[in-house]
């Protein structure tokens, strides 16, 4: 039986994952750099980030550090002036809180997080957050999920992860932890091969979990 749920955050809890690129893609077209946008979801799928396309076209690390806060104040904008919402997220966690312990693990920074919910009704549904800071290695390394494991005291066949990239999903398979994907227009294209479940919207989770009691 499932007990416990590590949910990704971005894409998965808030729709942000269009608002973090359009930062970027607006931080280098401040210094004539056009991103690609299918290059970078391949990258963002490794674990690469916006950067990856600059390096590539020979920008300095120096400029990089100024363009990443220039997209870093950018995103902060569109998280405070975007509707990030997805529909039903909050009337999910409060029909599996009836049934399972959950928590968030995110590669979010603590900022960016802290704005998301300054004024959201999804951080009281979890028994904690791991954002960036509180690990070393983020997805698809396993180190994430695996810290949500202990900090939860949870066994991998007890939990589920909550994911819509193949980073992140890569990181649950690695953990060895069972992961359902929820779809996300920005990540669709992504490989999801090895995910345990494919679901559309977060309500299917509550059919999951009651299913894995059956199981046990």
């Amino acid at each position: 039986m499932k007990k416990y749920i590590l949910f990704d955050h971005d894409g998965v809890l808030v729709d942000t994952e269009f608002w973090y690129y359009r930062a970027g893609e607006r931080a280098l077209a401040g210094i004539g750099l056009t991103v690609d946008k299918d290059r970078y979801l391949r990258d963002m799928s490794q674990g690469l980030g916006t950067w990856a396309q600059a390096r590539a076209a020979g920008v300095d690390e120096e400029t990089i550090s100024r363009l990443r806060r220039i997209r870093d104040d950018h995103y902060q904008e569109y998280l405070k002036t975007e509707a990030i919402e997805i529909e039903g997220v909050v009337e999910t966690l409060a029909d599996l809180s009836r049934h399972v312990r959950m928590a968030i693990v995110t590669t979010a920074k603590r900022a960016d997080f802290d704005v998301i919910h300054a004024q959201r009704d999804i951080r009281r549904f979890m028994d904690f957050v791991l954002v960036r800071e509180d690990y070393r290695l983020a997805k698809p390394h396993p180190e994430p999920y695996l810290t949500g494991l202990r900090r939860f005291g949870a066994a991998q066949q007890e939990t589920l992860v909550v994911e819509d990239s193949s980073r992140g999903l890569n990181s649950a398979v690695a953990a060895g932890i069972d992961c359902a994907v929820v779809h996300n227009d920005f990540t669709q294209a992504q490989d999801f091969s090895q995910a345990t479940h494919r679901i559309k919207t977060l309500r299917e989770l509550t059919d999951i979990i009651l299913d894995s009691a059956g199981d046990s």
